[in-house]
């Protein structure tokens, strides 16, 4: 019965320690894994964590970079240890399991963040199921098996958190964006359900739906360039407060509008939708015409 206050009474020791000037954070000794960490809203993550105590576990597919970051984050007092893992490799995310129980124990918090953004219409998709396959494989089954080989042992424990790092897109639905919001929306189901069967060991699970962020995975959407959007650094600071209190979801209100417009006029919304998708169309990437590859994010992810 207590995570029914949980997040309530965590808002309120967040204002208490600001009033008081008491720097401890809920995430002090705890041990945080968080997925790609290499470059973008997970290293600031792995960042900010680091910055409140806790031992960042450091997951992602670029060993330099993953260097990179450990060596930043143990240069600002922090403890990181660095996890090459591709999260589409079944085997090597159930050795990733079991090394990081056998060295570390039950991990405290789980931040899903590692993920691949395809902006394409359907009318460019028809011959590219492999665009569906590929973002189901990153963005639902990796962290899937990941979230599945460590929760025994947050059960165990009785204490245990997952944060999954998802998109406003859930809610809104946004037109050429369904390979993406379909396998992000499969783990916000997936997060939700989940909370509900481990209650009673007190692992809890939050969707972060973030709004646009300033990073190199939409960086190949040429119309992002004119819209605002938040820096990794502030993404990074939603997550964070998301590990701190545990709320179920975190979204904006923008995307909650969007959501009751949804089921309340639906058609009226397909052709809103219908409209801004012919006035925004495929990005150079997307069509696959000129210089794709220098178009395309670090991670291998095209706007």
């Amino acid at each position: 019965m207590s995570l029914l206050l949980a997040t309530p009474l965590a808002r309120v020791r967040r204002v208490v320690r600001a009033l008081t000037g008491d720097p401890t954070s809920p995430l002090a000794g705890r041990t945080v894994l968080v997925t790609g960490a290499s470059s973008g809203v997970g290293e600031a993550t792995a960042r900010a964590v680091a910055a409140r105590g806790a031992t960042v576990l450091l997951v992602a597919r670029r060993a330099a970079e993953l260097d990179r970051v450990r060596d930043a984050v143990e240069a600002a007092g922090g403890t990181a240890y660095t996890f090459v893992v591709d999260l589409t490799d079944g085997p090597a995310v159930d050795a990733l399991v079991r090394r990081v129980v056998a060295e570390f124990g039950p991990v405290d918090h789980l931040v899903n963040n590692a993920g691949r953004s395809i902006r394409r219409s359907l009318d460019l998709t028809y011959d590219r199921f492999h665009d569906f396959e590929r973002t189901m494989a990153v963005n639902y089954f990796g962290p899937l098996r990941l979230t599945m080989g460590l929760l025994p042992a947050m059960r165990a424990q009785k204490f245990g958190h997952v944060v999954n790092v998802v998109t406003w897109g859930v809610q809104v639905k946004s037109p050429k964006f369904a390979a993406y919001i379909a396998s992000k929306s499969a783990l916000d189901v997936f997060g939700r359900i989940a909370g509900r069967e481990t209650y009673r060991d007190n692992v809890t699970f939050t969707n972060l739906r973030l709004s646009l962020v300033r990073t190199n995975m939409v960086a190949p959407t040429e119309a992002y360039s004119r819209v605002p959007a938040l820096t990794p650094e502030q993404a990074a600071l939603k997550i964070v407060r998301a590990l701190e209190e545990r709320p179920i979801t975190v979204d904006v209100l923008p995307a909650r509008l969007a959501e009751i417009a949804n089921v309340v006029a639906p058609r009226l919304t397909d052709l809103v939708f219908s409209l801004a998708d012919r006035a925004f169309p495929d990005s150079v990437a997307a069509r696959g015409t000129g210089d794709a590859e220098r178009l395309r994010s670090r991670d291998g992810s095209l706007g």
